[in-house]
């Protein structure tokens, strides 16, 4: 599921604010390794 939500924060569909509380830890870390740290937002 974090995956999901990585993909849809890097097409643009989701924002980082909208990921649930218990994937934002996983989402985040998937999206540093793509090198997307400038989606992550709080």
């Amino acid at each position: 599921m974090a995956m999901i939500y990585a993909t849809l924060i890097i097409k643009g569909a989701k924002r980082y604010q909208e990921v649930p509380a218990a994937l934002k830890a996983q989402v985040k870390a998937i999206l540093l390794d793509c090198g997307c740290d400038g989606l992550i937002t709080d």
